[in-house]
């Protein structure tokens, strides 16, 4: 089961820590969803590709792209670049779909309130980021993810960096959460 909790923002050693909050403040699904619009489903870790739910949520969706990331120092080219470009605050498009099949990893959301929230992620985790939240990914110390992810027709891999806030689909995010927003 995935364990979400809000980061300490002012701790900056190595991003692959925890790095709670004193004391730990978690969240539960509930609070995670109503904070961002992050949606989580356990899958079956021992063949979660033939999952119901997997398999209900590709045909609801439309996810009909699908490949496949190993993130380690001997799989990924360029490692520590990839790295650091995954762990650069930015925002996409479309929705970010990511099921984990070994290994583990992070990834951090901003809520409303502009606080990092870390979401772990390990085998049989599947998570959607929605389009237009900041977000970001790094490795946890065991330094190995293998993950399955899924895209509405071709995949969009552009990054926003931040700031992103003057683009439509920011707007749309934070519209979709209930906040007002003003064209400025």
């Amino acid at each position: 089961m995935v364990r979400a909790w809000f980061m300490d923002s002012d701790e900056t050693s190595d991003q692959r820590l925890e790095h709670h909050r004193n004391p730990p403040e978690f969240l539960d699904l509930d609070t995670l969803f109503a904070k961002t619009g992050v949606e989580y489903f356990q899958l079956n870790k021992k063949d979660p590709i033939n999952d119901d739910t997997l398999i209900k949520l590709k045909k609801d969706r439309g996810y009909c792209y699908e490949d496949e990331i190993t993130c380690s120092k001997e799989c990924l080219p360029n490692y520590d670049e990839k790295l650091k470009a995954f762990f650069t605050e930015h925002l996409h498009t479309d929705e970010e779909i990511r099921l984990v099949l070994e290994g583990s990893g992070y990834f951090d959301v901003r809520d409303l309130e502009d606080s990092w929230i870390r979401i772990e992620v390990t085998p049989g985790d599947l998570i959607i980021i929605p389009a237009g939240i900041y977000h970001r990914f790094t490795l946890d110390s065991k330094n190995y993810i293998r993950a399955k992810r899924y895209f509405i027709g071709e995949p969009v891999w552009t990054p926003y960096d931040r700031p992103a806030d003057h683009m439509p689909i920011r707007s749309g995010y934070l519209q979709k959460m209930g906040r007002n927003v003003t064209s400025g």
